[in-house]
This record gives structure tokens, sequence and C-alpha cells, in this order.
């Protein structure tokens, strides 16, 4: 692909954002950039939150991993599918019926101040390290494309990005969101689906033979049972339910969209349609997979050493013009349905579960909102800046897996909360929400040494949750 033709695909790409950013932000109060004054269509929610569901990292990674796992992965997405339907039967009822903004102020009405700022402050870290993390990757594949060829600085690419998700969500907030992911997810599915369909011209197979290709392949294996993988279904399985349940329906990120739906009914909805969509989408990046490697394999491409590099390299030197614009417009739009919704969600976390700007009607709202906003579109650059200077992909993982370890007090927390109706000190809260996560990090760090060659996969979230609801049982109050 042309540099030219790389720049009239992203400027295209942004000025349509743009375009979405105006005509939703028009006639916008103070609780538009927060609910969307819950106006939002459930088919709009659900279809959209497809693409911010599936990050980045899974645009690229889930393909080039089936040549090392198979579907393995599929264990952890039917887990997701029961996660699902647990939000939609408990935490949806939950959230309507308190009238949140902040699905934190939960843990305020439960257990008190301290739990409450907590329960914010695992959010605004995980969130801010996540948000950083994605967008490094998408940053990345921009620089690679584009920039490099003018010799434009990494910081500068990073800056501009940050720069333009700021400027299409400043107003809206949520409400521009809800649309732009679903423009977002268009691109990022339809991606996929060109991959397949040139592979498939290509290769000269038809519908069948192309079914064929996918069930007969031995990279097409489901279920893994040996106990001790990483990949087991038991593992995956109940990790897909408790991360879904945790990184979904105790995410302010993502539960702020489902909350701009009119009423619970329509957010169960929303849900429900949303789910099966997932589950279908992961069905089509794993056949993708097999057809990749079948694809290299017919064609004695090499395979990269990093199966992250696969499907970038085929789609932008192999598959033509067509395919490399799309896989261009799909990583921008899975890396930043996920960013722009995150910045939304920070700046909703922190003006209300922090500064209580809703309840501060002497301050200028709009003003003091939009301060904030900058604030976290900064903090997210120099984050990134950060994570290019430390120049080692091994550390930048490590940061990202190590705040995926500060969600298992949110689980702990509500669990606690939903399970029972036991008061603890909540004094001890903070202590016990940080003891958590640190514990786990260094069983995870030590486990095969420790538990005779078991090392934990997903399942380190349902003991980082349990060790927190242990704490609150030795806080109650006598």
């Amino acid at each position: 692909m042309s540099q030219s033709l790389v720049f009239i695909v992203i400027a295209s790409y942004f000025l349509l954002l743009l375009l979405i950013s105006y005509l939703t932000s028009r006639k916008t109060d103070d609780l538009t950039f927060y609910t969307a004054n819950r106006q939002s269509p459930w088919y709009l929610v659900a279809f959209g939150m497809v693409g911010a569901s599936l990050s980045g990292v899974t645009f690229i990674s889930v393909p080039g991993e089936v040549g090392n796992s198979s579907w393995n992965y599929l264990q952890f997405v039917m887990g997701n599918m029961v996660g699902y339907a647990v939000i939609a039967m408990i935490l949806i009822p939950l959230f309507y019926r308190l009238h949140l903004i902040s699905i934190y102020e939960y843990l305020r009405d439960r257990f008190g101040p301290k739990a409450y700022l907590s329960g914010s402050v695992i959010f605004l870290v995980s969130q801010t390290i996540g948000a950083s993390f994605r967008l490094f990757l998408a940053a990345t594949v921009l620089q690679i494309a584009f920039f490099d060829a003018y010799n434009i600085p990494f910081f500068v690419t990073v800056l501009t990005t940050a720069t333009l998700i700021w400027i299409y969500t400043y107003k809206g907030g949520i409400k521009t969101i809800v649309w732009t992911d679903t423009l977002q997810t268009t691109f990022l599915l339809l991606a996929v689906i060109i991959s397949i369909v040139i592979i498939s011209q290509q290769l000269d197979l038809n519908v069948g033979k192309l079914t064929s290709v996918i069930q007969e392949s031995p990279l097409s294996t489901v279920f893994e049972w040996d106990p001790l993988s990483n990949k087991n279904f038991f593992k995956m399985f109940f990790a897909g339910v408790f991360i879904t349940i945790t990184m979904n329906g105790l995410d302010q990120n993502v539960m702020q969209k489902n909350l701009t739906c009119k009423d619970q009914k329509e957010a169960k909805k929303n849900i429900l349609w949303f789910s099966i969509s997932f589950f279908i989408s992961n069905l089509f990046f794993l056949s993708l997979g097999v057809l990749l490697y079948y694809f290299a394999a017919q064609n004695n491409i090499a395979i990269p050493e990093s199966t992250d590099e696969l499907y970038p390299i085929l789609a932008l030197d192999h598959f033509g013009t067509l395919a490399g614009i799309t896989f261009l417009l799909g990583i921008i739009a899975a890396a930043f349905s996920s960013a722009d919704s995150a910045l939304t969600a920070l700046t909703t976390s922190f003006c209300v579960d922090i500064m209580k700007l809703p309840t501060k009607r002497h301050l200028n709202q709009k003003a003091t909102r939009l301060k904030v906003h900058i604030g976290f579109t900064v903090l997210i650059f120099l984050v990134i800046v950060v994570f290019d200077l430390l120049n080692d992909s091994s550390v930048v993982s490590a940061v990202f897996k190590a705040a995926g370890f500060t969600y298992g007090p949110l689980l702990g927390l509500f669990a606690f909360g939903l399970s029972n109706k036991l008061t603890v000190k909540d004094k001890w809260v903070p202590a016990i929400c940080l003891a958590s996560p640190v514990i786990c990090f260094i069983l995870d760090s030590h486990s095969a040494a420790w538990f005779g060659g078991y090392q934990f996969g997903f399942e380190i979230l349902l003991v980082n949750g349990a060790l927190t609801y242990l704490g609150l049982l030795l806080a109650i109050k006598r």
C-alpha cells in the first residue's frame, strides 16, 4: 500500500468519526456525557459493544494464536456467555434500580466511603494502564504503516492519535461512543470477512471447501482436558465466566454503555444479543486463524516467529489493496473503540466518584469535566511514551498483566456485597484490596515451583476475588 493511500484511509476514517461526534453532541446537557440521557437504542449498543470487546490485541492475536493453541480460546468464550447471562440477570437490575451514574456508587451504599474510593481507584489504575497498552499497539501499527516513512517520531504519532480521540469524545461523551462503536464494529468485522473471502478466491475454495478446510484442520480442536495445562477446559470456562462478570459487569467502561439504554428491560435485551454477536464474531476470528495458516502453507510463506505478525503480514503484503485497507481500518477501529470508551469512562469515574462533580452545582460542570478529560488524555499519552521508552515488550506485557490483577478485588467486593447482608469495617477495605492482588501476583510467579508444575491461567482472578472475600469476612463488624 502506498503511503498516500494509507494517509487517505486514516484521514477519511477520522473525518467520519468527527462527523458522528458533531451530529451526536448537539443539544446535550450535563448528564449526556455520562449517561446519554438513557436514550440509546439497545440494538445499537449491542452491536457497538462487539467492537469494544474485541480489542486491537484480540484482532491481531486471536487468529495468530490458533497456530499455538488451536481453538482452545473458544472454551473461554463459552464461559463468557454464562458471564453475560449473570450480568443481565443480576447486575443490570441492580444498577438500574439504584439509578447509578458510576457503578462504584453501589460500594459506597453497601460498605462505606473507603470501599467506594477503593473500587474507583482500582478501576482508574487498571483502565489507564489497559487503555494505554491497547492504544500503544494501535499507534505502533500506524507508525509502521505510515509515520515511519516520513521519519515522524513515535511520540508524535501517539500525541496525534490521543488528540483525535479527545476531539471526537470531549463533548458528546458516551452518547458519541455508542454511535462510533457501531461504526468501528462494522469495520472490524468487515476486515475479517473480506480477508476470508480473499483467501477463498485466491485458493479457489467455494463455501463447502472452505468449511471443510476449517473443520478438518487439526488447528480447529476446541477442548483441552490436561489438568496441568493453562488451556484446560475447566480453567478456561470458569475463568471466562468470572472474567466476563468482573471485566464487563464490574467495569465502568463497559457498564456505562449498558446504562445508556432507557430501562433495564432494554439493557437486558442488549446484553443477550450482544453476547450472541460476540460468540459468532469469535467464530469468525478463529476460522480466519485456520485459513491464515492454510493460506501460508499453500503459498510456502514462512510463519513469523511471533504469531501476532501473521495476520498483518498476509493482509498487507499478500491479500491485495482492498484487504490491506480493511485490515488497517480494522486494527484502528479495534484499538480506538477500546481507547475512546476508556477515556470517557475514566473521565466519568473521576468526575462522579472522586470529585462528586454532579452534586457540586456551584462549579461549572462542563468546564470542570473538560479539564478532567484533557487530564486523562495527557496521562494516557505519558503512559504510552513510558511504554515506548522501556523498549521491552515483555516488561510492557507484564505491566498490562499486573493491571489485570487489580480486577480481583472488585469481584470480591461485589460478590460479598450481593451474597450477604453483613457489614464490614470500612477502614480496612483499602488494605484488603491492596493485599489480595499482591498475594496473587506472588502465587502466580511461583506456582510451577510451589505446586508441582501447576501454572495459573485466567483462574488466578478467582483466587484474587476469593482472597478479597475472605479478607472482608475477617473485617466484619462484630
